[in-house]
């Protein structure tokens, strides 16, 4: 289908880019790499009064050290040039691992980190990964710019706490534990390759005992989260395969399990478990200790 008429705008600046945004034109809407955005306007289940393009913003690219020793993402970074960054694999393999499981060759050369979490699909996987990464978001707007953890930033399904005249700049990922290993399981749709389950685990060991654990789920819920009920059950335990399973056993707590076409609720909450399960396992074969 075509998509109904709208006005495009591709800012050469951020700030030019920040004061359309601050006009509050709720029919004014931002596009990065268009992977989320263009299909539903296509298929007319979105339309827009005025594109705002950013992708191209050079303030919005690069990747770098952070000050602690992880990395630092432009928002417009696209996920190929995620895959391809040493520093990324070297630092943070975890995003490696998802994004070369997303999409096709096409999403991965256009979609957008930055892009995915604004856009914030509950099937989406970089939300899980960057969750479990302990994330955090640099916001700006012409008031200035703001930083929060990715960790109660998603309010609903694509729905968040950036106000409707910011963008989102920076995705900063520190350092891990020394010796954390990391993983992502997921179960997904085949038609679509978005996950009706997907889980991803930072887990690291001090003397034999679970140190550090972060787990993250998407697909499952109206949003991606921290699933802060088995981390609470890994931390100080074995590591063993009963601790685990017991562990992973709350991977639905607290949360109104997702019901459609694809999977019913009792169906994705017991993949859930199945996949954090899985996810929690092969991070712990990659930690150190």
């Amino acid at each position: 289908m075509i998509p109904a008429q709208f006005d495009y705008t591709r800012p050469t600046s951020i700030e030019e880019a920040l004061r359309i945004l601050a006009r509050r034109d709720p029919d004014t809407k931002v596009i990065s790499g268009g992977m989320s955005l263009l299909p539903l306007l296509k298929l007319r289940l979105a339309e827009v009064g005025t594109l705002v393009d950013i992708g191209r913003l050079p303030e919005l690219h690069g990747i770098r050290e952070g000050a602690d020793g992880g990395v630092v993402i432009g928002s417009a970074v696209t996920y190929r040039e995620v895959l391809e960054s040493v520093l990324v694999a070297e630092r943070v393999p975890l995003l490696t691992e998802v994004i070369h499981e997303i999409g096709d060759v096409q999403v991965r050369n256009r979609g957008t980190l930055g892009g995915s979490l604004a856009h914030a699909d509950p099937a989406s996987d970089i939300p899980a990964a960057v969750l479990a990464l302990d994330g955090v978001l640099a916001l700006r707007s012409v008031e200035g710019q703001r930083a929060g953890p990715v960790d109660g930033y998603f309010k609903g399904a694509f729905e968040t706490a950036m106000k409707p005249t910011e963008l989102v700049v920076e995705v900063r990922v520190p350092m891990p534990p020394a010796g954390a290993g990391m993983a992502y399981r997921q179960l997904t749709q085949p038609a679509s390759g978005y996950s009706m389950v997907g889980v991803a685990a930072v887990v690291a060991r001090s003397d034999g005992r679970i140190s550090h654990a972060r787990v993250a789920i998407t697909g499952v819920g109206e949003i991606a989260y921290r699933a802060k009920a088995v981390e609470a059950a890994l931390l100080d335990s074995d590591g063993s395969a009963e601790s685990i399973a017991a562990a992973a056993a709350h991977a639905a707590d607290g949360q109104q399990v997702n019901s459609d076409i694809h999977a019913d609720a009792e169906y994705r909450g017991a993949m859930a478990v199945v996949f954090t399960r899985r996810a929690i396992e092969a991070a712990l074969a990659r930690a150190a200790g």
